[in-house]
């Protein structure tokens, strides 16, 4: 049971990122945490695609790279096209997402999707978590939720970490492929909070036969967390630094002809550099039926990052290697409230109200031409300003004791400032945008519940073609993109606890959006594109067997097209029609516990005309382990069957030694790494 008059605003502010405030609200945020997928969430939830992923459901997650733990969200794919300190590559809802774009991503009130960057629009990248930190992460799909802003139409994921660590722990990591990882943790008393903080340092090779990774990762975390008089605060900081080399997606015909293997690379001399510091803080107060939250925050980041998609096709001296360049510094901050009240001859009405400031200082954003990461020329090189405010508000009404409806409406408002290299770039642009959003929901019971949703949502695009007139690479007048792309959806669904043991959604969904975002091969990031509509049907379960096993299926189906009558095509490139996951897990009294654990996603269109798709590909890993009063092993055994599907795949032109100067165009794709183990012992005290 909740507390009267909090209802679903502990999910709500579960997923807002809001800390533990007052006893009742401290009880209210554990219940759920701790039951993650567990919980139906009835009488929470604003759509039935909505739900929470707690620390249990993390614990026995084999993970290639850190990036793996979103595919805790049903229906969510994540894979890699390069090394393992870059982005992952996402997929969700018939999106090629390729690093986040459409699908926004925050930890502890601070957003991580970057606007304007060196590598693509909305590039989102959580190598920086340590996942052993992570408490819980909430999930929404489609634009009908208030909270939500920019690149979230697809949906978006708010990850909250411990306020600090059950125990103090030391683990050491080993496995194939050079791969070495160490992680301290743990926590004191500290006057009225308590001071917690952890350590991870980890080294990988890799399985690539003409490079090394020389993966070289440190990430750093100390956190202080405490309350009194009322109020609760945090204060957090968080550093992390990569250096790696990169094994970047290769060409069909290069595999084909014998000049490469499936692990092999053209260009040897790829990879990046990135580093990120951050200090974030809230503070929050007010019983669970009146609540008000601020927080504030200050991330540093850099990112240097090689690549070469086309080889020989505009260089067939130096080569088309390139590096492009992310150094920008972005403050923030937040305000937040709920309040509940009684209406005479009406039910309860719950209040959410909030807005959120951001503003990202862009020192260079920059593409170089570079041949073995030494740069022989400049394609562009500015420094960029982008603001924006944004407020909302949510109402719901609880009409009847069974049916409820929630209105919100979200405001937001941008400013781009861009000092280009090239004088004809240089500008400033604004644009702002009203986002409606509205829910009814139905209860059958205390435990089923239907939902009807939908709303408007949108994302920015990147600052530079706000303001651009001249393309940088040919000298070609352009036309500007519109600083602000709005997107529609709607969903009808339904969630039931069947039998007090089968969580259980079901959702149908549509989805238009007025200019999709895609990655180009040749520029190497993405880029405005058509516009677009979706649908598509989703189907997620959790069935606790009994107290020692646990069985999850999620199913999703998506049909993705282009609303246009181009002749190129109406297929979405990378848009994916069936993505399906499951899991087997156990954890017995006796501190055994394992887990299996299958993903599999289908083929795609790489080309508008639908001429060449890609293949499907599947994807086991295992877990075992053994958990003693101190001490702790586990064995991960990933791509178990050792498959050799991929994780992506393009289409494109490029450009091979001895072939035509207007290259061939071809599939180009990052196979999945071959099997490994890995085997961790940790020792809690």
């Amino acid at each position: 049971m909740q507390p009267a008059g909090w209802g679903r605003y502990s999910l709500a502010l579960a997923i807002l990122g809001a800390t533990n405030g007052g006893q009742a609200h401290e009880s209210v945020l554990e219940e759920v945490l701790v039951e993650g997928r567990h919980v139906v969430l009835a009488g929470y939830a604003r759509s039935a695609s909505e739900g929470l992923v707690g620390k249990q459901d993390l614990e026995l997650r084999p993970l290639l790279r850190p990036g793996d733990v979103l595919e805790a969200v049903p229906g969510l794919i994540v894979t890699q096209h390069s090394g393992s300190g870059k982005s992952n590559q996402m997929f969700l809802r018939g999106f090629n997402l390729d690093h986040g774009t459409d699908f926004a991503t925050w930890v502890e009130d601070m957003p991580v999707n970057m606007r304007t960057h060196g590598h693509g629009q909305g590039y989102t990248d959580i190598n920086f978590l340590i996942p052993e930190t992570i408490r819980s992460i909430g999930y929404v799909k489609g634009p009908y939720h208030a909270e939500l802003g920019d690149f979230s139409s697809a949906g978006g994921a708010h990850i909250r970490l411990a306020d600090g660590p059950e125990s103090n722990t030391v683990q050491l990591g080993a496995g194939g492929n050079g791969f070495r990882r160490a992680l301290a943790m743990g926590g004191i008393q500290a006057g009225p909070g308590t001071l917690s903080g952890a350590l991870e340092a980890q080294a990988y090779d890799g399985p690539w036969r003409d490079i090394s990774e020389d993966v070289e990762k440190f990430n750093g975390l100390l956190r202080y967390r405490g309350e009194s008089d009322g109020r609760d605060w945090r204060l957090t900081g968080m550093y992390y630094d990569n250096e790696w080399n990169s094994a970047d997606q290769i060409p069909q015909r290069a595999v084909d002809s014998g000049l490469i293997d499936e692990l092999g690379s053209i260009d040897t001399t790829l990879g990046g550099k990135s580093s990120r510091a951050s200090l974030s803080g809230g503070l929050g107060w007010g019983p669970e039926d009146a609540r008000t939250e601020f927080s504030a925050y200050m991330i540093d980041y850099e990112m240097r990052l090689w690549s070469n998609f086309t080889y020989l096709l505009d260089d067939p001296i130096a080569g088309d290697q390139f590096e492009q360049v992310d150094e920008r510094t972005i403050f923030g901050g937040g305000w937040r409230s709920h309040w509940h009240n009684d209406v005479e001859g009406a039910g309860g009405l719950q209040h959410m109200a909030g807005a959120e400031l951001r503003h990202d200082n862009i020192d260079e954003v920059g593409l170089y031409s570079t041949e073995a990461r030494r740069r022989n020329g400049t394609v562009r090189n500015d420094a960029v300003d982008v603001t924006s405010l944004g407020v909302f508000y949510e109402l719901e009404w609880r009409i009847t004791p069974r049916l409820r409806s929630v209105l919100g409406l979200r405001g937001d408002y941008y400013w781009f400032d861009v000092d280009a290299d090239n004088p004809d770039n240089s500008g400033d642009a604004d644009d702002g945008i009203f986002s409606p959003k509205a829910s009814l929901i139905y209860s059958v019971s205390e435990v089923t519940e239907l939902y009807l949703s939908g709303g408007y949502g949108f994302h920015s695009n990147d600052a530079r073609g706000t303001t651009i007139t001249v393309d940088p690479v040919n000298g070609e007048p352009v036309d500007e993109v519109d600083p602000l792309v709005e997107s529609r959806g709607a969903e009808v669904g339904v969630k039931s606890l069947l039998g007090g043991r089968l969580n259980s959604s079901l959702a149908l969904w549509y989805l238009e959006l007025d200019s999709e975002l895609l990655f180009v091969g040749d520029a190497g990031n993405t880029e405005a594109s058509r516009a677009s509509r979706r649908w598509g049907v989703e189907f997620n379960n959790f069935w606790q067997l009994d107290d020692i096993w646990s069985l999850e299926a999620d199913l999703a189906w998506t049909d993705a097209q282009f609303d246009d009558n181009d002749p190129a095509g109406d297929d979405i490139p990378g848009s994916l029609d069936v993505v399906a996951s499951g899991a087997l897990s156990a954890t017995f009294p006796d501190g055994w516990f394992g887990s299996l654990r299958a993903r599999y996603f289908s083929g795609a269109p790489l080309i508008e005309d639908g001429s060449v798709e890609s293949d499907g590909s599947t994807m086991v890993n295992l877990a075992l382990g053994y958990q003693g009063d101190a001490w702790r092993v586990q064995l991960d055994a990933l791509n178990l069957l050792d498959s050799d599907d991929h994780d992506i795949d393009y289409f494109y032109a490029s450009r091979l030694p001895g072939e035509p100067a207007e290259g061939i165009e071809d599939v180009h794709y990052h196979v999945f790494e071959p099997r490994q183990l890995r085997v961790y012992l940790s020792y809690n005290f």
